[in-house]
């Protein structure tokens, strides 16, 4: 059953995940520390390539299913335009507030 949006305990993630579901980018990125990072599949990317092109130009959304560790790690359906649906794990270091790197993956 998927967790509603609303409900996700770590209010930085949760920001992420409206602002990925909304296509807000630009909330999206006022979420990111400087230098922020990520990795897909245990890869870095250019964070900002990757969330143009997986994220924003793609339509991308995410439905929670379960998270832990005080809402940083979540598993999720993640969907958008050039992939389709596939299930996936989100992981999430926030410092001060802001998402100083996330981590993602199929799962």
């Amino acid at each position: 059953m998927t967790i509603q949006t609303a409900r996700l305990s770590d209010p930085a993630v949760r920001a992420f995940v409206t602002a990925v579901n909304a296509h807000d980018r630009e909330r999206f990125m006022d979420l990111l520390a400087p230098g922020a990072t990520m990795s897909d599949d245990g890869t870095d990317r250019d964070l900002t390539d990757w969330i143009d092109r997986e994220i924003f130009s793609s339509n991308g959304h995410l439905d929670v299913d379960r998270e832990s560790q005080n809402g940083r790690d979540l598993v999720a359906n993640y969907r958008n335009d050039t992939w389709g649906e596939m299930r996936t794990r989100w992981h999430f270091e926030v410092e001060d507030g802001k998402i100083a790197r996330f981590e993602t993956g199929q799962a």
